[in-house]
């Protein structure tokens, strides 16, 4: 059956609420997470799976090990003044508002809460969109902030629910889309279509050369809070 965008990412937030458990990591420790992607090459058919191992730096003060793609990158401490979204130190995080009307322009003015909504652009929205689709990939966040960001989502003028969409699992859900925008298109989250429970992502990428196109499947099979750098849960 039919089903609203906003009843989605409201109900997952209302989900997300009643199972959350606290978590406060040490500066010193390490965010890791797995993630599965299943990539399909638009033109051939051709898939591949990566399974992508990350250990992240919980204050930014240490090197970490992230993957993509199956490819290893080496990130060197961030030097004062740097800065990546969402933010790698956890005290940044929980700076962001869990209140889902003042964390939309926070996000979309780089810390800045000026602005109110009324005054966004088309542009704004799908920043808003996107900026809240990369926060929900984090697998840690502080208390409250992972609820706020849905509820945010259900806020921004467009969002669609699209059924029948499959995360990395084969799980069949239904994607949360944002077509208004050229630049969010095969771009979904995805959730349950009976719990409303988040599975995981699809997004689609461009060859370096433009000649190919692949469709990215992904869900987050394990995380935890570790001490130390390649350890595991």
């Amino acid at each position: 059956s039919n089903v609203s965008a906003a009843s989605v990412l409201n109900t997952a937030a209302a989900r997300t609420g009643r199972q959350e458990t606290p978590v406060a990591p040490r500066d010193d420790q390490f965010i890791y997470s797995k993630r599965i992607i299943k990539e399909t090459e638009r033109g051939t058919g051709a898939v591949r799976t990566y399974e992508d191992v990350n250990w992240d730096s919980v204050d930014g003060s240490q090197r970490s090990l992230t993957m993509e793609l199956g490819r290893v990158i080496w990130e060197e401490p961030m030097q004062k003044g740097e800065g990546v979204w969402p933010p790698r130190e956890w005290s940044e995080l929980r700076k962001l508002p869990t209140d889902p009307q003042k964390l939309i322009p926070v996000i979309t003015d780089v810390g800045s809460s000026r602005r109110s909504t009324g005054d966004f652009t088309a542009q704004d929205w799908y920043q808003a969109y996107f900026m809240l689709g990369e926060l929900l990939k984090w697998p840690v966040l502080p208390e409250g902030l992972r609820s706020a960001a849905y509820e945010a989502l259900a806020l921004v003028p467009g969002v669609e629910a699209i059924p029948g969409v499959k995360d990395s699992a084969g799980r069949t859900g239904v994607g949360i889309a944002y077509p208004r925008s050229p630049m969010a298109q095969g771009k979904y989250l995805i959730f349950s279509p009976k719990s409303y429970e988040f599975l995981g992502f699809r997004d689609e990428r461009t060859s370096v050369s433009g000649d190919k196109t692949y469709v990215q499947l992904s869900h987050t099979v394990d995380w935890a809070v570790v001490d130390r750098l390649r350890q595991l849960p």
